[in-house]
């Protein structure tokens, strides 16, 4: 019994070590484990091909299809050549080009008739998709007549791949591994589903399921597979999830139960509004938590401008009341600032606890950043410790060892997915016994990511926004289409200005190579700088994102001039941030071109336009959350999406996607549909690879609903899972040591 459990097995082991090497640095496949579980993302037949008319645009793509014509061109006063290759699926057709002296080989192979796949980065040149470069496999060269044999009867499995390694190589790397499995008779492999729940809900065996997906007969033995290989991600994820909240009930926390005729009371009665159906409901839910001696681990979601921070303010209230502190904990400096000026602003006179002029029921809210100066930091120190302060807002400056509290009751987390679970796990270890927890999140999650992302936490929803909220208009301007379209967007802007508001112009990128804030790629280095059509035929790239440097100063000397512009980014200092913020919340700047920074917790209620930039570098759901910045006050708010996406791109369906529903939930569901959820759950699992591979969170809601019940039962009869051994195995396998500490830190 020496040898390594098969699924652990290094890849070098079984493939060699430059295979191997490519794969871990490309793929992130390392172990047998990584291969078997590198699902295909598609299949083609033989006779039917890939889609090519639904080819995405900058995504690296495997095709199957059949060469209809190829020509040499020549270009630069006949200096240079270049081979087109027109190839086609009956659904549409692509262009391969290939440039240079390797065009004449390809010539000879690449004759019409012949099918093969091809891989590579899709790009547009002309108005039409091509593949610069494709590396291809032809399948139906005679000499290779025993693998022709072999693809003829099979559903092809296109894997996900990359330019070092192709799809084909996958498969046979695969083929290598299944061969060894089958001659080992699939020793070692463990099977994580308890038998009764495999046979009660008729799932396949594991080695089955794994033949089936990487080797289908039909598309039978595809389904098979799936159905099997999901319910095994689902439940995993789902007993590990179950476990977390299991222990969690275990703990002890100190019930904190608000007071009659304290600072919530005094506070509830200054309020110059009504609270809302939505924003009653979830204090309540909070309230009832929070009189109970387990921990409060509660998801407050709710759309930008619900009213998220007044329900989070009463509770903290509700803590200082029951004698406890609480610390809301912002991502950035700018977003704790202001979080304080609001909370301060609402509390009036409430908030100064202590001072002359304060009220009797009062309490110190004290901010505590990194670069706060060294007395003020020192006072914020004291009056934590002595409990004189009740409330403590700042950014992950609060976890650092110096700062101690008097008595730690609840920790508010603001935009949960920007927060490493360290830091979260640090600030509970401050309390005498763990504080309660509540995470505020203006991202709308649908119920199935909340039940895998945030399975730990028990949600709660505000959907209703308060009265004297102005809804929001949102329109496309296809600038390249219609240019004229984009001089009437700075006119409105101008409009807008005049009749005494102010305007936000949102960019992907800050210039001068300052790099970018929101995960749009940094443009290449491109060719001959002065013709960009030639620089995207020498290299493939679009033009790199615009910048709010360049974006400020073309409007200062163009449509704008005349207005106070000014610019507000990640890599400014400090002081200089918050200068700029506060005198456009004063109303002293009428423009402010801006990154992402102002993504999260801006408010100028008198901003009412915001015109964002290359729109299509932006996800839906931040788009959305961009959008939320506008129309905060009684003027109703106007949202342009400027973008260069052409009219039939999957990049305009999503900017049209936006600017026809306000509904967050809608929205974050179409953005779950249309990028992968690794991205939606990797951001949210503070960078932890995701660890669904199969399960799509969208489409298997019942499989997810279904798999945290039967994940509950088993827990619940055996928290260690002292019977289950295979479940153990695999959950230490999935969860691997890092993941096992982020749910356990949830």
């Amino acid at each position: 019994m020496g040898r390594v459990p098969a699924l652990h097995e290094p890849l070098k082991k079984i493939l060699g070590g430059s295979t191997a090497k490519v794969m871990a640095e490309h793929l992130d496949l390392h172990t047998a484990g990584d291969l078997l579980h590198h699902y295909p993302r598609r299949y083609a037949e033989r006779g039917e091909l890939t889609r090519l008319a639904d080819l995405p645009l900058d995504e690296h793509v495997t095709v199957v299809a059949q060469v209809a014509k190829a020509a040499m061109k020549t270009f630069n006063h006949g200096k240079g050549v270049r081979l087109e290759v027109v190839v086609t699926d009956g659904s549409g057709s692509l262009t391969l080009v290939f440039f240079g002296r390797g065009a004449y080989a390809r010539e000879k192979e690449l004759i019409p008739g012949r099918r093969g796949m091809f891989a590579g980065k899709v790009s547009v040149f002309n108005r039409t998709r091509q593949l610069l470069h494709p590396d291809y496999e032809l399948l139906d060269r005679d000499s290779e007549a025993g693998a022709a044999e072999a693809f003829a009867g099979r559903l092809l499995p296109i894997y996900p791949a990359c330019k070092q390694f192709q799809s084909w190589k996958l498969t046979k790397a695969v083929d290598t591994l299944l061969d060894l499995f089958e001659a080992e008779q699939w020793q070692g492999l463990t099977d994580p589903l308890p038998p009764s729940l495999r046979d009660g809900r008729g799932l396949a065996e594991l080695p089955d399921a794994f033949r089936k997906v990487h080797r289908p007969r039909t598309k039978a033995d595809i389904e098979d597979a799936r159905a099997r290989l999901k319910w095994d991600e689902a439940f995993v994820l789902q007993v590990a999830l179950a476990r977390r909240r299991h222990a969690d009930s275990q703990l002890p926390a100190v019930a904190r139960k608000p007071v009659a005729g304290g600072i919530l009371d005094a506070f509830d009665a200054k309020l110059p509004f009504t609270l809302t159906e939505g924003q009653r409901t979830v204090s309540a839910e909070i309230f009832d938590d929070l009189a109970t001696e387990h921990p409060m681990h509660r998801l407050l979601q709710g759309e930008v401008g619900s009213g998220k921070t007044m329900v989070a303010l009463r509770a903290m209230l509700g803590v200082v009341d029951a004698g406890g502190q609480a610390a809301m904990l912002a991502p950035t400096e700018v977003l704790a600032q202001q979080h304080h000026r609001s909370v301060t602003e609402m509390m009036g006179e409430l908030a100064e606890g202590g001072m002359l002029g304060g009220a009797e029921q009062g309490t110190k809210v004290v901010l505590l950043t990194g670069s706060m100066g060294v007395a003020a930091r020192r006072q914020a120190l004291l009056d934590l410790v002595t409990g004189e302060a009740g409330i403590v807002i700042g950014t992950h400056a609060l976890i650092e060892d110096k700062v101690q509290f008097h008595d730690l009751g609840l920790v508010v987390v603001d935009e949960q997915h920007r927060f490493g679970v360290e830091q979260r796990d640090a600030l509970r270890s401050k309390g005498k016994q763990p504080p309660h927890l509540l995470v505020m999140t203006a991202t709308p999650i649908p119920r199935t990511v909340a039940m895998t992302v945030f399975g730990d936490l028990e949600t709660s929803v505000l959907d209703q926004l308060p009265a004297g909220r102005s809804p929001i208009a949102t329109h496309v301007v296809p600038a390249k289409d219609k240019p004229h379209f984009l001089a009437r967007t700075w006119e409105r802007v101008r409009e807008e200005i005049e009749g005494g508001h102010q305007a936000y112009v949102v960019c992907p990128r800050i210039g001068d190579d300052l790099g970018e804030e929101n995960g749009t790629k940094a443009p290449a280095k491109s060719g001959p700088k002065n013709d960009p059509e030639k620089a995207a035929e020498a290299d493939g790239e679009r033009r790199p994102p615009l910048a709010v440097v360049d974006v400020a100063e073309q409007l200062t000397k163009g449509p704008l001039t005349g207005l106070r512009v000014e610019v507000l980014h990640g890599r400014m200092q400090p002081d200089a941030k918050d200068d700029v913020m506060r005198r456009f919340a004063a109303g002293e700047v009428d423009v402010l071109v801006a990154t992402t920074v102002i993504e999260v917790g801006v408010n100028v209620p008198n901003s009412t336009v915001m015109v964002i930039m290359d729109a299509d570098r932006f996800g839906v759901s931040q788009l959305h959350q961009l959008r939320g910045r506008v129309g905060r006050g009684s003027a109703a708010g106007l949202c342009l999406l400027v973008t260069d996406a052409p009219e039939a791109s999957p990049a305009r369906a999503r900017l049209a996607a936006v600017a026809g529903t306000l509904d967050g939930f809608e929205l974050s569901r179409i953005d779950l549909e249309q990028r992968r959820e690794g991205d939606v759950l990797g951001q949210a699992q503070s960078g932890v690879r995701s660890s669904l591979r199969m399960l799509t969170v969208i489409d298997d809601e019942e499989i997810i609903a279904a798999a945290r019940e039967e994940a509950a039962a088993v827990v619940a009869a055996d928290p260690d899972l002292e019977a289950l051994p295979e479940l153990r195995t695999a959950l230490d396998a999935l969860l691997d040591e890092e993941r096992e500490q982020y749910l356990d830190k949830g």
